[in-house]
């Protein structure tokens, strides 16, 4: 009876043993937790982009007599970029219309810098992505070309928009380059969204 009596209960060995098991347990709990809001945040990223690449699409399709101005990236500047901005100008249509699309773009550039969003006293811009920048550009070489006289039709190419950020972890390099190698430390940190369009001509029969 009393040798039952002794072995009731828990050794220190056990009680260690368990300590460990649920430790071990919450430490993988707290690193999953950290993990889902990581892909969280880079979510969120990606669905402003988005937003802000479709935009600048219905910016295009809404100006189509001046479209052309919109194409004002080149290989060192961004829309976004506050220290190197494209030279924001049209000059392609009438006064008005040129306005409208300079006053387009100049818009666009600024919600790529978070204008849409203002926090605190300072009103620090706080409404896009980290490192956004926005590239618009117009390919000659995907003209539809006119039957009789074989010569490029004018503005019916294609223009692709692309807008990139700054991810929070390696993952690879973006095929579509904008934003510039060095904007985001790594290449592989650089995310990258884009799509194509061209501009409906309706032509009178």
């Amino acid at each position: 009876m009393r040798a039952l009596q002794a072995s009731r209960g828990f050794s220190l060995i056990e009680v260690l043993v368990a300590i460990v098991v649920v430790v071990v347990g919450l430490l993988g709990l707290a690193g999953m937790q950290a993990r889902a809001q990581l892909a969280e945040f880079e979510s969120y990223q990606r669905a402003q982009a988005l937003v802000l690449l479709y935009d600048m699409m219905d910016r295009i399709n809404n100006n189509k007599a001046t479209a052309s101005c919109f194409a004002a990236t080149t290989s060192s500047t961004f829309y976004g970029d506050a220290g190197n901005p494209p030279t924001l100008s049209c000059s392609v249509s009438s006064p008005a219309n040129n306005s409208l699309a300079v006053g387009s773009m100049t818009q666009w550039h600024n919600l790529l810098q978070g204008s849409a969003e203002l926090k605190g006293a300072s009103a620090t811009q706080v409404g896009a992505m980290i490192g956004a920048r926005g590239c618009v550009t117009y390919d000659v070489a995907t003209e539809y070309i006119n039957a009789t006289t074989g010569v490029n039709i004018g503005g019916t190419g294609e223009y692709t928009v692309a807008v990139s950020w700054q991810g929070m972890a390696d993952t690879f390099a973006p095929t579509k380059t904008c934003g510039g190698a060095a904007q985001y430390g790594s290449e592989t940190k650089r995310r990258t969204v884009w799509a194509t369009m061209r501009i409906a001509t309706l032509v009178a029969q």
